[in-house]
């Protein structure tokens, strides 16, 4: 391996935010990362989560720093602290108002997915039964995000809406934590239709390490995941992959069934767990602590890909897409 340290991005996580973690996280060589802000808050409830990671900023100041946009990524990596990007996994955020994305931007909300599951008001969820495709609302959103340099991520989203939503938009697109379908046919995973049109534009998917989205849940191994990565790159090029674990760790059950549930339901959704497999997948014995993403370059390195390629994976190749995304047209 080499002796420079490499930058190391991680896609999504939604973690137990404490200077505890935040001290792991810089342990684990960590450059940025991006976090869920919220799932299914309101607008209202929306300027409160801004309102607590304010806080996180100025108690752990030491620890971490806000990413507004790409060149705060260099200035994170060259005080030594941690860049969070703060993203929504939903669109409720913006309630149903147009207007709602550029002040959300404004706020500091870099990345936005058009559907978290279900049906929204701009897009189809990927567990629903019909796939409507992009809204009349959601087109509009589309061309707003573009506009303030807000990314869109259609990890929770359906194949036509996906595939849409890349054709409609005129900046790349990420899918920040799946993998693909042809290795796991879980309900989040992409196809590799849906992969060679967002990599055709330029965009890129964070492979995920939540075991429900893996083949063998979690029982898979280093090599097998890597191997994952390596077909992957063979069918869209190595320069549109990256890493976004959707690691939660150290959150109580009733996380877990905020994202699940939300508000819309009376009775409990399991999302890709069920009612014999309802709590948290047992975690990767290989990905579960600070040595987590350096398992992961030692693993890229071990299956054949060089340093550059590694480096890539890592970090450089969602440091490229950012740089591109949040930018203001």
């Amino acid at each position: 391996m080499s002796n420079e340290k490499p930058i190391i991005i991680d896609g999504l996580q939604y973690c137990r935010w404490d200077r505890a973690y935040f001290e792991s996280l810089k342990n684990s060589g960590i450059t940025a990362v991006h976090i869920t802000l919220v799932y299914h808050e309101t607008a209202r409830e929306t300027l409160t989560r801004f309102a607590q990671w304010n806080h996180y900023f100025e108690l752990y100041q030491d620890l971490i720093m806000p990413i507004r946009s790409s060149k705060d990524i260099i200035l994170a990596i060259t005080s030594e602290r941690i860049g969070i990007l703060l993203g929504a996994q939903n669109c409720s955020p913006i309630d149903d108002e147009i207007g709602l994305v550029e002040v959300m931007r404004q706020q500091g909300l870099l990345i936005m997915q058009l559907s978290y599951n279900n049906q929204s008001l701009l897009a189809s969820g990927c567990y629903e039964q019909h796939d409507g495709g992009i809204t009349r609302f959601g087109r509009q959103v589309i061309t707003e995000m573009n506009r303030v340099g807000m990314i869109i991520d259609m990890s929770h989203s359906a194949e036509r809406s996906t595939l849409e939503a890349i054709d409609l938009s005129s900046r790349p697109l990420c899918i920040s934590h799946a993998n693909p379908s042809a290795a796991h046919s879980a309900l989040r995973n992409k196809s590799a239709t849906v992969l060679r049109a967002l990599t055709q534009r330029d965009g890129l998917i964070g492979f995920s390490l939540y075991p429900f989205h893996l083949p063998n849940s979690s029982q898979c191994t280093l090599t097998d995941f890597c191997h994952m990565i390596a077909d992957t790159a063979a069918l869209i090029g190595i320069e549109h992959i990256g890493i976004g674990s959707d690691l939660c760790l150290n959150q109580p059950q009733h996380v877990l069934e905020w994202m699940r549930n939300g508000r819309w339901s009376k009775t409990i959704d399991y999302g890709e767990g069920s009612s014999n497999n309802a709590g948290w997948p047992e975690p990767l014995s290989w990905f579960k602590n600070s040595t987590g993403m350096m398992n992961i370059y030692q693993g890229l390195l071990d299956h054949g890909f060089n340093l550059h390629e590694c480096n890539q994976i890592i970090g450089t190749n969602w440091l490229n897409f950012l740089k591109k995304g949040l930018i203001a047209t």
